[in-house]
């Protein structure tokens, strides 16, 4: 059943409009009962209608859903797939080869270039050239289009690493994805008669996502669009963050603009998230700018949103495994909970520990990123103890720079943590180490807590999300210097809380992000002594959970982590009210282990 907003938009067959959807307010839903009413209306034909996603899957989600409401035949596409079919039919000479990917191509460039340039990912350079092309900035204009803009690499190097990519890819008669959309536009500019063939037959466009639209999908889109305004514009600028792209949430916010008389309509009842956190959500809208939406909860109420800082990563780490432990036992599945990272650089932290906890993990893997995968190659029929010679040559730093891209930075990191993980294993062969690595960070095939960078997780939602690592550097990035840069990074916050269903965590070690004063968090550390290793209390502790733990068949971890123990060892309370009190006792370890606890501490006093 619709809500009243949901039904004005559907109802609204003609454009232009806007529909300005809240993360979680059932925006699918209501487009494709929108498409539905303009064929059931008579107002246009389903083959007069185009319907563009940003990804195959997104537009088959949107076909099946269609059919369902008996309405096949709407053209469901992304932009490329839809200038790939329009060139096939109008082009003299219409693409051959499309390059899935530019990674190969730029792997063999990068490969010319001089140390430590060379090593750099091949995706940061693949990330660059898209930049430009996005915003239609051929190689001859790179250099003069820059502004305050860094290439990941000295940009004489950049440039000559896009002209070189131009050249090989014109050579071997090959075009990318974002040729595609130039060619498409080139055509009509230069053919009257295929562009009036293509008006004439697309009455109506409905665009989703549209926050995330960059310059040359706008072009190619206000190609086919003419001086009509059949179109139905949706997305949330909250929600904006692709920037790097070049996407720009102003295409979505100058629709009033473009066509005074556009109908604005905004979803805010969400259909995701319990009150609580929406209402944490919330506490950042006055800062997003843009249009202010401002999510209504329709679900039932849940459990408040866990805020804690750290005084180690370690700790912190410790914890979010404990709380994993914790909500599964309460029958949360492991696939309905994730942890977000600003960048992949974060993730082998959480990996080892999950691994080490018997937790099964998937997605951003240590093993599949480059530095592993290219340090291993090079290790293969070498001892161990090779591992740091190798990472120097390939370009491991004593000090890693701010200005590296986040990919690089993630490869620094990753090729840092496997010198580490080498002098940890000690003597042996590369077969072995292998076996060691694959042990504690290999792949579950799609089980497990998912490892999620926040732009993986935008348009995913779960159960239980963790926020860690909440800290200034880290989000906002270190790489965030000018307004708009931070402007997105705070709306790369709301994607990560707007993610959670109903329990949702966020914790930090470091110096709290400039963020958690915007979410009205209090960031003031307690002041509390450190537990030592060997504290009489605490070996106690360790003790009692240990045998607990073997009494009932459970990993240690399900009874209490090391920073729960430590936590009590320093407040060393004397009532269940008291250990109540203590983070990372919830209701049901209060219960189940309480007494046994409290007579356990009184023992040893």
């Amino acid at each position: 059943m619709l809500n009243d907003e949901q039904q004005r938009a559907v109802e609204a067959v003609r454009g232009p409009v806007c529909i300005l959807a809240g993360a979680g307010s059932g925006k699918t839903t209501t487009i494709t009962h929108r498409v539905a009413n303009q064929v059931a209306t008579g107002a246009f034909r389903s083959d007069e209608i185009l319907a563009v996603t940003f990804t195959d899957k997104a537009a088959g989600e949107m076909r099946g859903r269609l059919e369902g409401l008996g309405v096949p035949g709407v053209r469901c596409s992304t932009f490329h797939a839809a200038a790939l079919g329009q060139l096939r039919f109008f082009a003299a000479e219409p693409p051959g080869k499309i390059l899935a990917s530019k990674a190969l191509p730029l792997r063999y460039i990068g490969n010319t270039l001089r140390r430590p340039y060379r090593f750099r990912p091949a995706a940061d350079l693949a990330t660059e050239i898209e930049w430009a092309k996005n915003r239609r900035i051929s190689p001859s204009e790179y250099v003069s289009s820059l502004g305050d803009h860094e290439p990941p690499i000295p940009t004489d190097l950049m440039l000559r690493v896009y002209r070189e990519y131009e050249r090989r890819k014109s050579d071997q008669g090959w075009v990318d994805f974002e040729d595609l959309l130039e060619l498409a536009i080139r055509l009509f500019d230069a053919d009257e008669g295929a562009l009036n063939q293509v008006r004439g037959r697309y009455q109506a466009f409905t665009v989703d996502e549209y926050q995330d639209v960059n310059l040359l999908q706008q072009t190619l889109l206000d190609r086919w669009l003419g001086d009509r305004d059949e179109l139905c514009a949706v997305g949330d600028d909250y929600q904006s963050i692709y920037a790097f792209t070049g996407a720009s949430p102003e295409h979505l916010l100058a629709m009033p603009e473009r066509f005074p008389h556009a109908m604005v309509i905004r979803l805010e009842d969400n259909y995701r998230s319990t009150p609580e956190v929406l209402e944490f959500a919330n506490r950042l809208v006055p800062r997003l700018g843009g249009a202010e939406k401002v999510l209504r909860a329709t679900r039932a109420e849940g459990p408040d949103p866990i805020a804690r800082s750290f005084s180690t990563p370690e700790l912190e780490a410790g914890f979010v495994v404990e709380r994993i432990g914790a909500l599964h036992e309460e029958g949360v599945a492991h696939e309905e909970m994730a942890i977000l990272f600003r960048t992949n650089a974060r993730s082998a932290d959480y990996e080892e520990a999950l691994s080490e906890a018997g937790i099964p993990s998937q997605g951003a893997a240590l093993l599949a990123r480059d530095a592993a995968k290219q340090l291993l190659k090079a290790l293969r029929g070498r001892p161990v103890s090779d591992v740091p010679k190798i990472a120097r040559e390939q370009g491991l730093l004593d000090v890693v720079p701010d200005r590296l891209g986040e990919r690089e930075v993630t490869r620094q990191n990753d090729l840092a943590r496997l010198v580490r993980l080498a002098a940890d294993y000690g003597e042996g062969s590369a077969a072995e180490f292998v076996a060691y690595l694959e042990e504690h960070f290999g792949s579950h095939a799609g089980r497990g807590v998912h490892l999620l960078t926040y732009h993986r997780a935008k348009g995913l939602e779960f159960e239980a999300v963790f926020l860690p690592r909440l800290e200034e550097r880290e989000l906002p990035s270190k790489l965030s210097k000018t307004a708009e840069s931070l402007a997105e990074e705070r709306r790369l916050l709301y994607v990560g809380v707007t993610r959670a269903k109903r329990h949702l965590t966020v914790t930090w070690s470091g110096k709290p992000s400039r963020f958690l004063a915007e979410l009205d968090v209090e960031t003031r550390a307690p002041a509390a002594k450190p537990v030592e290793p060997d504290d009489p209390a605490y070996e106690t502790l360790k003790r009692w959970r240990l045998e607990t733990a073997k009494a009932e068949e459970k990993p240690a971890y399900v009874i209490f982590h090391n920073s729960t123990l430590a936590e009590i060892v320093r407040r060393a309370p004397r009532s269940r009210e008291e250990l109540a009190a203590v983070p990372g006792v919830g209701p049901a370890k209060l219960e189940r282990y309480g007494d046994q606890l409290l007579a356990v501490l009184a023992a040893g006093a």
